[in-house]
């Protein structure tokens, strides 16, 4: 029997679908420290952005070599050293199609926060003030240009739930297809954008920094549910208190959870806790997806790829 271990919490609808498949399923999370050992006695992981399976993980269930497939339940692979893994006979795989509708929602909740300050006037209501006056002067997201940051799966599922709403979409990627007008520069995106919104991955570096943020358009918002190192938070914060940005959506962050508290705490900062993909639905998806994933491969159908 192989053994599967679930690092993050998985739907219960796919746990009980392994382990009617055959499979022993173990729900258990790991710290950094103690990982590795228990990588050694399981036959394939899942994991989602909690755990990360690095190099020394994986040096250390190379011991025993049992392990063959690691599956990250979402998009992004970035907490895995997936070359690594497979440059040593170990599968990586993820979920590409699940959270997309899920990730794009939360984006487009964000901004409608953003729009009619939803977070702050909600906050002040529930400490027992009235202050129609203060947030009186919203925004329309109608007839205004939405930047995406990252056109892949949630880019286009949130492009097209913006075009319904009456907005213009620009988009940048780093290789745009042809004759698609939507398609401009960074540099034009964030000159142009009332909005814009990120969907890349980790690029190692931040994406929106205190010099990309003053390139942005005066009284803009900025978006992220990408990656909370795609963004500059001190710059972030520095161009929210001098008025540069109108405001900003957050749902990810440079710390996790974050101790940034004049950042969550700023009354033109709609937050939330990582919760982009966390819908009763993207979940049960996710969860079909995986084992989809892990029973193909198990029975010798094929070797998955992680897809972008």
């Amino acid at each position: 029997m192989k053994t599967i271990l679930v690092t993050d919490g998985m739907d219960s609808g796919a746990v009980a679908a392994l382990e009617q498949a055959g499979f022993a399923v173990v729900q258990q999370f790991y710290p950094p420290e103690t990982l590795g050992q228990a990588l050694q006695t399981v036959d394939g992981v899942v994991v989602r952005s909690a755990t990360k399976v690095r190099k020394v993980h994986l040096d250390a269930a190379l011991e025993t070599r049992r392990l063959k497939l690691i599956v990250r339940g979402g998009v992004g692979v970035d907490n895995i050293d997936v070359d690594y893994a497979r440059a040593n006979g170990i599968a990586v795989a993820n979920t590409p199609n699940a959270s997309s509708a899920s990730v794009a929602e939360l984006a487009l909740a964000h901004m409608f926060s953003c729009a009619r300050f939803i977070s702050a006037a909600g906050h002040s209501m529930r400490e027992g003030r009235w202050e129609k006056k203060a947030y009186g002067k919203g925004i329309e997201l109608r007839g205004k240009t939405l930047g995406i940051v990252g056109y892949g799966r949630i880019g286009a599922c949130l492009g097209q739930m913006a075009q319904a709403l009456g907005m213009t979409v620009l988009a940048y990627r780093r290789n745009p297809p042809k004759d698609d007008p939507r398609f401009v520069s960074l540099d034009e995106l964030l000159a142009k954008s009332d909005f814009v919104s990120l969907h890349t991955p980790d690029t190692g570096r931040p994406l929106m920094d205190g010099p990309t943020i003053a390139k942005m358009k005066d009284g803009a918002v900025l978006i992220n549910t990408s990656r909370g190192a795609n963004v500059d938070e001190a710059a972030l914060l520095a161009a929210l208190d001098s008025g540069k940005l109108r405001a900003a959506g957050l749902d990810v962050w440079a710390k996790e959870p974050t101790d940034n508290h004049p950042l969550y705490s700023h009354p033109r900062v709609s937050c939330t806790p990582h919760i982009g993909a966390a819908t009763q639905e993207a979940q049960a998806r996710v969860g079909q997806e995986v084992v989809q994933v892990i029973t193909s491969f198990f029975a010798g159908e094929n070797r998955p790829e992680h897809n972008k």
